[in-house]
């Protein structure tokens, strides 16, 4: 195991539910998985107990719904006809516009007349990237990450390819939504979730927090095993998401610390406040890393290495740039480093 993960608590040991198959992790509330056709093959999802709102008969809500591939539809349709015991969807809630969160959202929706709530930044990022606007389409990271120093022209036709990344994955978006914001609360089933927003990852991602059941949904904000990825995209280019993302970590400050933590990616756990100092830890490592290359000029590209020993293909080299540049902006917006654009157009870092 993991050094980090041995100091969290895993009350379910090694279970994971297979495709299809669900988990129960609390009252009412149940853990099914999804693949996904990356290095990181799953997503968690959580099927929680609810009510029509005008009925009150029982039903469903979902957070998070996979990407649209046939797999995920077929473990979806086993999830229908089993787990889900004749009872429809009432709402699917997304933490995020990723793909992996929201991807089916307008199938399952359609499927069951079941309405999208999500944060108005989450939608509306989601309806730009599913259309492929110039600016948040897959290859509008090309000249992005040139301006950063990546040159290697395999890896940069590569990414031209993936103009349609994000379509093919989230091929629709419902035309409406239910809005949710930070604090409100929700009332899914018999209990109130709280809803915590935060930043850095994605632009209005939503976690939800339940008291009464000791309860978080933390979606990709705290994850276990890995570090969420921080990046800085084409579309926001001088952006410092690392330090929206750690301040946001401190909305978590108030939760206890036995909270039974619901991820994204990685089986649930304890231990939510050690868990947020590993991140903070990791954070600070890398930033003393990145701070110490930039005794000499350094662009986003000559980062990479240094924060990432394996070789990376481009769908992860992308997270990688968009992730060192990050750290260096961070520096850069804190006044630790200078940014210059050299003659040849490459934005560079040096220490002061």
């Amino acid at each position: 195991m993991n050094p980090l993960e041995s100091q969290l608590q895993y009350p379910l040991g090694d279970t994971v539910p297979a495709i299809g198959t669900v988990t129960a992790v609390a009252d009412g509330i149940s853990w099914l998985r999804m693949p996904l056709p990356f290095a990181l093959d799953h997503i968690n999802l959580w099927l929680l107990n609810d009510n029509d709102c005008d009925t009150g008969a029982p039903g469903w809500a979902v957070v998070d719904c996979g990407v649209a591939t046939d797999a995920t539809r077929a473990g979806w349709e086993a999830i229908f006809a089993g787990p889900m015991a004749g009872r429809p969807l009432q709402r699917v809630l997304a933490t995020h516009c990723h793909p992996d969160h929201i991807g089916l959202a307008d199938w399952l929706g359609q499927r069951w007349q079941a309405p999208l709530w999500t944060t108005t930044g989450e939608y509306a990022f989601a309806r730009l990237m599913s259309a492929a606007l110039p600016g948040v389409d897959g290859s509008s990271a090309v000249p992005h990450f040139q301006r950063h120093g990546l040159r290697d022209p395999d890896m940069l036709d590569k990414m031209r390819s993936r103009r349609q990344y994000y379509p093919s994955l989230v091929p629709s978006v419902p035309e409406s939504y239910h809005r949710i914001q930070d604090g409100q609360l929700l009332t899914i089933g018999a209990h109130q979730w709280q809803v915590i927003t935060g930043f850095g990852h994605a632009p209005e991602h939503a976690s939800l927090y339940c008291a009464a059941l000791n309860v978080l949904i933390s979606g990709d904000m705290v994850l276990p095993r890995i570090s969420t990825n921080v990046s800085v995209f084409a579309v926001e280019p001088e952006a410092n998401p690392l330090g929206l993302y750690l301040d946001s970590l401190g909305k978590f400050a108030a939760l206890p610390d036995d909270v039974l933590v619901l991820p994204s990616h990685g089986k649930p756990f304890r231990g939510l406040h050690t868990r947020i100092a590993q991140l903070r830890q990791h954070h600070v490592e890398r930033l003393a890393e990145v701070m110490a290359a930039c005794a000499e000029w350094q662009s986003a590209a000559d980062i990479v290495p240094i924060m990432f020993k394996r070789t990376l293909d481009a769908h992860q080299l992308s997270f990688a740039l968009g992730e060192a540049l990050a750290h260096l902006h961070k520096l850069w917006q804190e006044g630790i480093v200078r940014r210059e654009t050299g003659a040849d157009g490459i934005i560079r870092f040096q220490r002061r």
